[in-house]
């Protein structure tokens, strides 16, 4: 097992001044992955980035070098690599400072994974908000063509790459690779079928390959100080630093780099620990779309196997932190209208349900829930997940039957009282409840019933 705590890796160019200029960005080590790259055949890049163990940074974990691999060669069709810039995932703000104090270090490794796949165009899909980052990128790009390493002679060496960066209008669901090539082909963001696989048939129906920014950034890395470098940090399986986002209810949230097996608990501590007076009570490891794991789990390695034998996954390396002072149905709610919103309605299971879903949890919030809607949303749940076309479906989900599984005392409370325990939400006697008439249809349901304490809850601090 390699190093763990904090590492400084892919962001020690954070805090130089400058460093988004391609000329400070020569000076410490820039393009020189781009160097290596080109005195390599294809085969050995792709086979150096397997060798080094890296997995995909955008949450599903899937090896890179493994990914590149798949890439159809020889079909007599243009070959794209597309970076996912798209960081919609709540709890996650790794990617944008990259593209905002490092963009060359993006810009570097799609010429790489261009070379290694022998693609001549990039696409960089950038989410729409991201003005400032957007600024930075065009400009990154418009200087890499100047000195020569984008363009029809990169480097002098006769090959071809040119990068195109895409501009989005902020849809979560454009994060799915097949919606965001839909996007940047100029239709709707919506998932497809699968198969063929985007490495078969992508972008404008050609061999594709769509990584998430840090994936990309990654493999000058790898290429310029080699595969020993970086497994210095992290496990056998779990190799490499990571870009973290640590963000809730501790001292000093924000974005670190850390070695892949470093615990939560310790990540807690790196972020400032929990704020004062609170006791840590669960997380989410890899943003809202993973399975919360309650603060027991605290000392679980944080590395892709170990987080999902504990029950959840590793994601986007999103760590959101909550203490006992937070109301952890409030929590999921709020989730999961952020889902209803972003469903892009292809899929009947996600559209519906997220909408039932969203009704119960403000019922059981509002102090109007019935001791059935426990079970009901377990039962919507179990006909959303794996029915869907992407992961939005399964990924709104998680958080619910996690929270049921740990915290259903919790649940119950709010049925008991008849208002959230922790006064997150005021209760309320408007919310028209509806229910399912045996012959068909809806009806206006029984009005709760709670068992109001005589004590107010203490709120949240």
């Amino acid at each position: 097992m390699g190093a763990t705590g904090i590492a400084s890796a892919m962001s020690f160019r954070y805090d130089i001044q400058d460093a988004h200029e391609i000329d400070v960005y020569e000076q410490h080590g820039g393009y020189e992955g781009v160097r290596v790259a080109l005195d390599m055949e294809p085969s050995a890049i792709i086979d150096a980035v397997k060798e080094s163990g890296l997995r995909g940074r955008g949450g599903a974990g899937f090896p890179t070098g493994m990914k590149w691999s798949f890439v159809a060669q020889g079909t007599g069709r243009p070959i794209y690599i597309v970076c996912n810039a798209d960081e919609g995932e709540p709890g996650t703000f790794k990617d944008r400072p990259l593209m905002e104090e490092d963009p060359h270090q993006l810009v570097e490794g799609m010429i790489v994974g261009g070379l290694a796949i022998n693609s001549e165009h990039g696409f960089i899909y950038l989410r729409g908000e991201f003005r400032h980052a957007g600024r930075r990128l065009s400009r990154a790009i418009a200087q890499a063509y100047e000195k020569g390493y984008l363009g029809a002679d990169v480097m002098g060496s006769g090959r071809r790459f040119d990068l195109t960066l895409h501009r989005a209008a902020g849809a979560y669901i454009c994060g799915e690779e097949t919606a965001l090539l839909d996007s940047l082909e100029g239709r709707r963001g919506q998932p497809r079928l699968r198969p063929p696989f985007p490495a078969a048939k992508g972008l404008y129906s050609c061999p594709t390959t769509v990584n998430n920014v840090e994936s990309i950034a990654a493999v000058p890395f790898i290429l310029r100080h080699g595969v020993e470098w970086w497994r210095q940090w992290g496990t056998e399986k779990s190799p490499g630093p990571k870009l973290m986002s640590i963000s809730g209810e501790v001292n000093a949230p924000g974005n670190y780099e850390v070695a892949l097996g470093t615990t939560v608990d310790d990540m807690v501590e790196i972020a400032g620990g929990m704020r004062e007076g609170r006791e840590f009570k669960f997380f989410c490891p890899g943003g809202s779309s993973t399975p919360i794991l309650p603060a027991s789990l605290g000392t679980t390695a944080y590395t892709f196997e170990d987080i999902q034998e504990a029950g959840s996954l590793l994601g986007t390396g999103a760590l959101m932190v909550y203490s006992d002072q937070t109301c952890v149905v409030d929590v999921v709610w709020g989730w999961t209208r952020f889902y209803e919103h972003e469903s892009c309605g292809k899929c009947t299971p996600c559209r519906e349900g997220s909408y039932w879903l969203s009704q119960i949890y403000q019922r059981l919030e509002t102090g109007n829930g019935r001791e059935e809607d426990l079970e009901l949303l377990e039962d919507l749940c179990d006909n959303i997940f794996g029915r869907v076309f992407c992961a939005l479906g399964d990924g709104m989900t998680s958080p619910i039957v996690s929270s049921l599984q740990h915290f259903r005392e919790e649940y119950r409370a709010h049925l008991r009282e008849g208002r959230c325990p922790l006064g997150a939400t005021q209760p309320r006697r408007d919310i028209v409840v509806t229910q399912i008439r045996s012959g068909g249809g809806y009806e206006p349901a029984p009005p709760a019933t709670p068992q109001v304490p005589a004590t107010e809850p203490a709120g949240q601090a």
